[in-house]
């Protein structure tokens, strides 16, 4: 599927803005969102966006744009490796684009996540979730928090 013409439910969006924040650093520019390291290494920028550590900065609606884009990205894989989905109800859809946005489509196309959703073990499948709460060597309870309303989302559609 295009990623293009995908209509990300604004559910998520919602649900990524939720964990993610628009990052902003200096106190003397407030309007602007500059790069940052996440917590696994990366550098990021806005919200969550993968970034070269030297991208300039960003408004808000730059860090939207960039957050749509991504989630488009994330709904396509998720829709390609668990085509299942797309006649779920939308909170799995949700739950499992959110996962591959927040750690790439290719931890979620290598996972026992994605077999167990393609099973339609939806209890399974949230204990999955709930196993990817490591950032940087460490239990983050930032990615506790988001992998637990992932789970909710998917065990309750």
């Amino acid at each position: 599927m295009d990623a293009r013409v995908i209509r990300v439910p604004p559910q998520a969006i919602e649900l990524a803005k939720r964990f993610e924040g628009c990052h902003r650093v200096p106190k003397h520019d407030p309007n602007r969102a500059y790069p940052y390291i996440c917590p696994a290494g990366y550098p990021t920028i806005g919200y969550g966006h993968l970034c070269d550590p030297k991208h300039p900065p960003i408004t808000e609606g730059e860090a939207e744009a960039y957050l749509a884009q991504d989630l488009k990205v994330a709904l396509a894989a998720t829709l390609r490796y668990c085509p299942l989905l797309a006649a779920e109800p939308e909170g799995r859809l949700i739950a499992i684009t959110d996962f591959a946005f927040n750690l790439g489509a290719g931890r979620l196309q290598t996972s026992t996540l994605r077999r167990r959703v393609n099973q339609r073990d939806w209890s399974a499948a949230a204990a999955e979730l709930r196993r990817w709460v490591y950032g940087g060597g460490r239990v983050l309870p930032g990615l506790v928090a988001r992998r637990e309303a992932e789970a909710r989302l998917l065990v309750h559609g």
